[in-house]
């Protein structure tokens, strides 16, 4: 039986991020404070709790002084910041799909697939069109566009992916993720929490990489075989993770309860997909899992009595870059075989053979992937 393989991954490296932190944060900590002298606002406090070192934006100080509204809460903005998403989203997409190419190896004529994701912006036609023509794709390649799938679109991207190399004989699929705060981004006020959140987690960044089937031996080097996906929306989750687009931008709601949600559900999720392969141990698979926030991942690993060592890779994605919704799963599958090969293990899963990857987004939804890791030379 045939598997899709991941090809190639290459996250975009810190160097062709932004070298800006996230603003203005001054501003963001000084309201949070603020909210603290309020009893009820203590469960809402993100501080310092984020663990969030550094982050990356294209939502400058300069890009605030040229476009007051955006910086001016709930003023009608949205037309300023769509207008420069449609640049910004397909640019940076475009560095990140260059080296994923260039690492690939092969000729770009080869690529037969196409799927964009971004949860920032939508526009007639996507930002899939505008990939093409940076690159010089074939102008038949068959194309998928994904808007508005939030923190678990790196999952679902790989899910069609591997849909369609294995379903699609010499199929080559380029997934290009890419997400930009400026959509999202508002002036945070003392009687927003959902703001004030939102602010303390989300980045920018874009991913890409190529899933193919029947790989060329010699030629085309995978890092990880997808085995299995099985997606799910967790019961009663309603309006647990949700946003929309208004005239002041894009606005997101993250419940208090969604670390319960998740660490509730997440057992059984692995126990569906691993039982064909009879396993048990959780701390035996590597993992590669979206972050969400800190709280997530203590739940997470707390329920399942993880080895810290298991969520590393997670924990340091997010500390380093930040949420950056649908594609820090992938940055996280990066960094897992980086460090697989830096410790020098045996295989580009933190030398286990069988993984996991979850995606958690808005619905509640659950996007998980068993994955097969490949042998380090």
């Amino acid at each position: 039986m045939k598997f899709a393989r991941l090809n190639v991954l290459k996250a975009l490296p810190q160097s062709w991020q932004l070298e800006q932190p996230i603003l203005p944060m001054s501003m963001i900590k000084a309201h949070i404070r603020h909210l603290l002298s309020y009893d009820k606002y203590r469960a809402h406090d993100p501080g310092d709790k984020s663990t969030i070192k550094k982050r990356y934006t294209y939502t400058t100080e300069e890009v605030m002084k040229e476009n007051p509204n955006i910086n001016s809460y709930k003023a009608p903005s949205l037309d300023t910041r769509q207008d420069m998403a449609a640049t910004l989203i397909p640019e940076l997409g475009k560095e990140a799909a260059t080296k994923a190419i260039e690492e690939w190896g092969q000729p770009k004529s080869k690529i037969t697939h196409l799927i964009c994701c971004s949860t920032m912006g939508g526009f007639i036609p996507g930002y899939d069109y505008q990939i093409v023509q940076l690159l010089g794709l074939d102008l038949s390649i068959n194309r998928v566009m994904l808007y508005q799938q939030g923190c678990n679109g790196g999952g679902t991207v790989l899910r069609i992916a591997k849909d369609l190399a294995e379903n699609n004989k010499g199929a080559r699929v380029l997934i290009v993720c890419t997400e930009i705060t400026l959509v999202g981004f508002h002036c945070p006020t003392e009687t927003d929490v959902d703001l004030l959140v939102s602010h303390s987690l989300f980045s920018d960044g874009s991913a890409a990489l190529i899933v193919g089937a029947d790989l060329i031996p010699g030629v085309e080097n995978p890092i990880f075989e997808l085995i299995s996906t099985a997606p799910t929306l967790v019961p009663n989750s309603v309006g647990a993770i949700c946003g929309s687009i208004r005239e002041h931008g894009l606005t997101f709601h993250i419940g208090k309860e969604v670390p319960d949600l998740i660490s509730n559900h997440i057992e059984k999720r692995l126990i569906e997909v691993f039982h064909p392969l009879g396993i048990t141990d959780w701390n035996s698979i590597f993992w590669a899992a979206h972050p969400g926030g800190p709280a997530i991942l203590d739940q997470v690993e707390a329920k399942l009595g993880l080895q810290p060592e298991k969520l590393r890779a997670t924990r340091h994605v997010l500390a380093e870059y930040g949420n950056m919704s649908s594609v820090t799963v992938l940055f996280i599958l990066d960094e897992v075989r980086k460090k697989s090969t830096e410790d020098g293990l045996k295989t580009t899963g933190e030398g286990s053979e069988w993984g996991v990857l979850f995606g958690f987004g808005p619905g509640l939804t659950i996007e998980t992937l068993v994955l097969h890791s490949v042998s380090i030379a």
